[in-house]
């Protein structure tokens, strides 16, 4: 039987529940709602004067043609890093929740990356893809492709996804990696006596179970993308 903790009273799980609410209220409720106030202001060069405009701040923003550009590529860089970050992740996960040879470095390997901080993440990228010093630049333009991410915009959006989905694989490994291990093996063994081949029992039985762990990674990945990416696509 589950066993549950009973209180007498709600004076103790407020007491208990009070850190959490007020670290909630006081780093995140209070400066979301002053960015919310202060978009209504408008302040002179100095910071000396500020004068309520209403919504004036965001005609001027929704009509600014960059801004629209900046949200796609912003949509666009968040879709490309989730999708593919996920993927290879869950690629990985069901290969490493076989029973091989050596899987316990592999999967050791595999987490290694999520070690590393995203600035850190972002100068190896950035050596390794330099039109003059990179390795991988030197490779990809002895096969013909000009590859310049320092002038080239498309080319630095490439090397920003690439440095984000391979500092996010890591942590993404792991939590599928869990969610593998947690599926009964019963129901798979199952499936493949009834004659399901591997294909159909990933996606008939052990996907749709995957499917909280995924929901939630995919909202992390987007957090992700949003914030800790930052620290990448500064050094990039």
């Amino acid at each position: 039987m589950e066993k549950r903790a009973i209180f007498g009273g709600y004076t103790l799980p407020l007491l208990l529940l009070l850190p959490q609410l007020a670290i909630t209220i006081i780093f995140f409720y209070w400066p979301a709602s002053q960015a919310v106030w202060q978009s209504f202001l408008l302040q002179d060069a100095f910071g000396l004067k500020t004068s309520f405009v209403w919504f004036e701040n965001y005609q001027d923003l929704f009509k600014n043609r960059e801004y629209f550009n900046a949200f796609l590529t912003t949509a666009l860089f968040s879709a490309a890093v989730a999708f593919l970050s996920l993927s290879l992740a869950l690629a990985l996960a069901v290969q490493a929740d076989k029973h091989i040879k050596g899987q316990g470095a592999y999967r050791t390997l595999l987490i290694w990356p999520y070690a590393v901080a995203p600035a850190i993440a972002g100068v190896l990228w950035l050596f390794m893809f330099h039109p003059s010093l990179g390795i991988l630049a030197r490779a990809l333009q002895r096969n013909g492709l000009d590859w310049n991410p320092l002038l080239n915009g498309d080319h630095a959006f490439i090397l920003v996804v690439i440095a984000s989905v391979w500092k996010q694989i890591s942590y993404n490994f792991l939590f599928f990696l869990a969610g593998l291990q947690s599926i009964p093996r019963a129901v798979i063994e199952a499936a493949a006596i009834d004659g399901a081949t591997p294909r159909r029992r990933f996606w008939t039985i052990i996907f749709p179970l995957l499917s909280p762990t995924t929901f939630f990674l995919l909202v992390v990945n987007v957090v992700y993308v949003f914030f800790d990416t930052f620290g990448i696509i500064d050094v990039v």
